[in-house]
């Protein structure tokens, strides 16, 4: 299928006749999923986002699949000659989306990140912090299909973090592909489906599943209570930490707060919609 993206057999080298910075390298990326990649700096991590944001060509092997692609790079080029909403109204423009469409979504995600204040601003006079937002934004304004995120919240502060974080969600749980590069080890522990690790120029699979503490985030965490038919929405129940059937028709969530806004916006919107019950923190220590 074209949204699926798929390396077969691919490396890379450094230039042309140069060592090679990965090879072998075999990876499938099915829509609805999200995937971490780890490993020491210089092993390749980069080189892969880039792999799969077809901004780099592999020396071998093959790259099929066409989702649609946002890309958010480690270094974002800041010193451009736009203000903020011009910059995020042209990489609309150029992902399709009409002009007034843009500039309203340039504007709405910027808002969200805690930057509209700077909508005006020239790119090259935003601070570290609000050009990381800007990069974020130009990423998902257009709702790709793939999103790759190399170090994206790097710079953020706490809130635009946790904004982001609900970003991420909100495009798995809409069925896109999420995969993402970050130097904390708990950055979205608790919903990653599959973990890749770059070693010695190789990749290795895991699967999140059953791996102990690294598999639960640290809270704070949120207890939704809802009624309505099981099984749950599957957006819901991919995002809870656990689930509990209460009563008759009665079901008890616990999710990451971060990420309680995409799971409740599940249930409201399922067929037929779910009665939410209550909402409350959980017990600060997280589910056990």
């Amino acid at each position: 299928m074209e949204r699926d993206l798929r390396l077969t057999d691919v490396g890379r080298r450094y230039g042309i006749r140069g060592p090679w910075v990965l090879r072998n390298v075999n990876m499938d990326l099915a829509p609805a999923t999200l995937t971490r990649i780890e490993g020491p700096n210089g092993t390749g991590k980069s080189t892969l986002l880039r792999l799969l944001a077809r901004i780099d060509a592999p020396t071998e092997g093959r790259v099929s699949g066409r989702p649609r692609t946002a890309y958010v790079p480690e270094r974002f080029p800041s010193a451009l000659p736009f203000t903020a909403v011009d910059y995020l109204t042209h990489l609309g423009a150029v992902h399709g989306l009409p002009r007034p469409e843009a500039t309203r979504a340039a504007g709405d995600w910027l808002d969200r990140f805690g930057a509209g204040a700077h909508a005006h601003t020239p790119m090259s006079q935003l601070s570290k912090g609000s050009s990381q937002k800007v990069a974020v934004a130009q990423a998902l304004l257009a709702e790709p299909e793939l999103l790759i995120l190399d170090e994206a919240w790097t710079g953020l502060d706490t809130e635009a973090r946790a904004e982001l974080e609900r970003a991420v969600a909100e495009r798995t749980a809409a069925g896109a592909a999420v995969v993402f590069v970050d130097h904390d080890p708990r950055r979205l522990s608790g919903t990653t489906d599959t973990v890749y690790t770059v070693r010695d120029g190789t990749l290795h699979r895991r699967t999140a599943e059953g791996e102990g503490p690294t598999a639960t985030p640290d809270g704070p965490y949120t207890t939704i209570e809802v009624r309505g038919p099981a099984p749950l929405p599957p957006e819901a129940a991919r995002l809870a930490t656990t689930t509990e059937e209460t009563a008759d028709r009665a079901h008890r969530l616990t999710v990451p707060a971060s990420q309680s806004d995409v799971v409740l916006r599940a249930l409201l919107t399922a067929r037929p919609p779910y009665h939410v019950v209550s909402v409350r923190p959980s017990d600060p220590e997280g589910p056990r």
